[in-house]
């Protein structure tokens, strides 16, 4: 069952953490704490993969939903999203090096 923003307000933390699916790979974990994040799990190589999104609140379900499309796009073009956001943030990191 797909999630919205009804459902995911009224998810109340718990003594542990749990996951709320909207499919597609895409989950919004609760913590303990109160803390709501998007995850996105998928293969890669053979091997299962997790990358974040962020938490629920500045990273909106729209939002999560379409990093997880990007994310599918990159893997159906061979590449890792993993390995996409990590040569991103170098590139914003270190924005000279592109240019010597």
């Amino acid at each position: 069952m797909l999630l919205n923003d009804f459902k995911i307000r009224s998810a109340k933390p718990t003594d542990k953490a749990y996951t709320l699916n909207d499919g597609k790979g895409l989950s919004l974990i609760i913590s303990p704490n109160g803390v709501k994040g998007w995850r996105f799990r998928y293969q890669f190589g053979g091997k299962a993969h997790m990358i974040s999104f962020g938490v629920y609140g500045p990273v909106s379900l729209a939002d999560a939903r379409r990093q997880r499309e990007e994310a599918k796009s990159a893997l159906a073009n061979g590449t890792n999203p993993s390995d996409a956001r990590k040569a991103e943030k170098i590139a914003l990191k270190y924005p000279a090096k592109k240019y010597l």
